[in-house]
C-alpha cells in the first residue's frame, strides 16, 4: 500500500476524483511540520457517498450471513498482515509510539473477529404453537446505511469498533474519521476492497464540522456512532436524535484510580504510570486521578516518581520510545496551560513537563511526565478532563470519602480500584456508579464480545459499544407470527386478536 500527501475520500470502492472545494492540513506531531492535506468533505460530497451506500445496501443486506463472513475473514486476515504498516500510519499522524499503536491495531483486530462469529449473534428465538397452529419467531434485520463519527485518538481501532459488526449485520457504512489522522482509515478501505466487499459498502468521507452536519442532517443516514469528547456527543446526540437517527455518542473522561492502604504498591505504582502517561494520556481511559487513601500517597508517591524518571520521550518511531508528543499544537497549548493552572490554583507540580525538549525535534509538540500532588476538587485541573500527560494525586482519610468523590463526578467511563482486600473491592464494584471497573488492573476496557460504554455525561444513548448492544444497535427487531392454511378456517372474528 503507497501513501500520499493528498489524501482523500474513498467512495463507492476507489479514491474520490471529483472536485475537492477545501482542504486541511495534516502535520507530523514529532516534528511539528506539514506532512500532508486532507481533503474536506461538504454536502454535496456527503450526498455521493450516501447515494452509493444506499445503492450498495439493497444488495449487501441480502447476501447471506456465511458470504457475508468470509468477507470479514479476509479483511480479518488481511489486516493481520498490515498490522505495522497501519501502526506506523498511526504513529506518523497521532505520535503515540510504535508499541502503542500496534496494541491499538490488535484491539480492533479483536472486534473484527468477534463480527466473524455474527451467525451466532444474529439468531432470533422460535416458538411453536404460541396458538394453535401459529408460531412467532424474533428475527433481526439490518437499518440501511450507517455512519460512524471518530476521534484522533484511536485512529484505527475506535472505527474498527463500529464498521465489522455494522457490515456483518448487513449495513453500509459511512465513516468520518478524524482529520488530523486521516491515512489510516484510507489504507483500511483498500484492504476492504482486497477482501471483496463490494463497492459501495465502505466508505470514507474527511473534514471537519462541516462533514459532521451533513451526515448528521441527512435522511438517508439511519444511524450515528461517535466517540469524542463530552460537548460534542451531546451535540451529535441531540441533532442526530431530532434529525430522527438512532445515535450512540461518547463523550469525555475523567478516570479515578483508588488505592487503598493494603494494596501492593509496586504494583499500583507501575499501573498509575502507565494509565496515565501510555499514548501521552491521549486515552479516554487514562487514569487523570489517583485517590490515595489514609497514608497512601506519602507511600506511593516516591515509586511514581522513580518509575516517572526512566520514561523515554521521543518520537513514536525512535527505538525504545515509551511516550511520544501530543497529536496537535493545540492539544499542546492546553496542556501547557493546565500546567500553569494548577500551579496558580495551588497544588504542588511535583513533576513537571512543561521545559522538557527532544533534541533535534524542538518544534515538536512533546510535554514530559507531569505530577501534581494534593490536589483539591473543585479546581479546573481536577474537574476538566486535560487529555494529556498530567497525573493527579488526591488524598482522602478513607473508602467512604473515595467512593463519594468519584460518585459525584459527572464523568463515569472507567475507574480502578487497588487493594488486596476481596470483600472491599466487592463493595466497590457494587456501589461505585461508573461504567467500566478495573480491580488491581487499571484501563479495564473489556473484551470485544463484552460492551464498551460509561454512564452519566461520559454516553449519550442507550447502546454501548461492540459487544451484543453493538450487534443490537446496527440491527432492529421483527417479530413474525404465522398460521399457514389449512382446511379448516375459523370464519370472521371482529375482535381483539386472542392467542387461544
Amino acid at each position: 500500500m503507497s501513501y500520499s500527501t493528498d489524501i482523500t475520500h474513498w467512495i463507492d470502492g476507489k479514491a474520490w476524483d471529483g472536485r475537492v472545494e477545501r482542504w486541511g492540513d495534516v502535520f507530523n506531531p514529532a516534528t511539528g511540520q506539514h506532512a500532508a492535506r486532507v481533503a474536506c468533505a461538504d454536502a454535496a460530497v456527503v450526498d455521493r457517498a450516501v447515494e452509493c451506500a444506499t445503492k450498495a445496501a439493497a444488495a449487501w443486506r441480502s447476501v447471506s450471513l456465511a458470504a457475508r463472513v468470509r468477507t470479514l475473514f479476509a479483511f480479518r486476515t488481511l489486516v493481520e498482515q498490515h498490522k505495522r504498516e497501519l501502526a506506523e500510519c498511526v504513529t506518523r499522524e497521532h505520535g503515540k509510539v510504535l508499541a502503542d499503536a500496534m496494541g491499538e491495531v490488535t484491539r480492533g483486530l479483536e472486534v473484527i473477529e468477534f463480527a466473524c462469529g455474527l451467525p451466532q449473534l444474529l439468531k432470533g428465538e422460535f416458538s411453536e404453537d404460541v396458538s394453535t397452529e401459529v408460531d412467532s419467531y424474533s428475527i433481526r434485520q439490518p437499518l440501511g446505511v450507517v455512519a460512524g463519527i471518530t476521534p484522533f485518538n484511536f485512529p484505527a481501532m475506535v472505527p474498527m469498533w463500529m464498521y465489522p459488526l455494522a457490515i456483518a449485520c448487513g449495513n453500509t457504512f459511512i465513516l468520518k474519521p478524524s482529520e488530523k489522522n486521516p491515512s489510516v482509515s484510507v489504507l483500511c478501505a483498500k484492504l476492504w476492497a482486497r477482501a471483496g466487499l463490494p463497492d459501495g459498502v465502505f466508505n470514507v468521507v474527511h473534514g471537519d464540522k462541516a462533514a459532521v452536519d451533513a451526515i448528521l442532517a441527512h435522511p438517508g443516514i439511519q444511524a450515528v456512532s461517535f466517540v469524542g469528547s463530552t460537548p460534542v456527543a451531546r451535540y451529535i446526540y441531540d441533532t442526530g436524535t431530532s434529525a430522527g437517527k438512532r445515535v450512540q455518542a461518547l463523550g469525555g473522561a475523567k478516570n479515578h484510580m483508588v488505592v487503598l492502604p493494603d494494596a501492593d504498591l509496586e504494583l499500583a505504582a507501575d499501573a498509575s504510570v502507565s494509565a496515565a502517561y501510555g499514548s501521552t494520556g491521549q486515552r479516554c481511559m487514562a487514569i487523570s486521578v489517583v485517590v490515595a487513601v489514609g497514608d497512601v500517597a506519602d507511600r506511593l508517591l516516591p515509586r511514581i516518581r522513580e518509575r516517572i524518571h526512566t520514561l523515554k520521550v521521543g518520537p513514536g518511531l525512535e527505538p525504545g520510545a515509551e511516550m511520544g508528543p501530543l497529536s496537535t499544537r493545540d492539544q499542546y497549548t492546553r496542556v501547557l496551560s493546565y500546567l500553569d493552572k494548577g500551579v496558580a490554583e495551588g497544588a504542588e507540580l511535583v513533576e513537571d513537563g512543561r521545559a522538557l525538549k527532544v533534541p533535534g525535534h524542538e518544534q515538536g509538540y512533546f510535554v514530559g511526565p507531569s505530577l501534581f500532588d494534593r490536589v483539591r476538587p473543585g479546581t479546573s485541573i481536577y474537574t476538566d478532563e486535560i487529555f494529556g500527560p498530567v497525573l493527579e494525586i488526591v488524598r482522602v482519610a478513607t473508602y467512604d470519602e473515595a467512593l463519594q468523590l468519584i460518585n459525584a463526578n459527572p464523568y463515569a467511563n472507567g475507574v480502578a480500584i487497588f487493594t488486596n482486600d476481596g470483600g472491599a473491592a466487592r463493595r466497590f464494584q457494587n456501589e461505585v456508579q461508573v461504567g467500566m471497573v478495573g480491580i488491581n488492573l487499571p484501563i479495564p476496557v473489556p473484551m470485544a464480545y463484552y460492551s464498551f460504554g460509561g454512564w452519566k455525561q461520559s454516553l449519550f444513548g442507550d447502546a454501548h459499544m461492540h459487544g451484543r448492544e453493538g450487534v443490537q444497535f446496527y440491527t432492529r427487531g421483527k417479530v413474525v407470527t404465522a398460521r399457514w392454511p389449512d382446511p379448516r378456517h375459523r370464519g370472521v372474528n371482529l375482535g381483539f386478536p386472542e392467542m387461544t
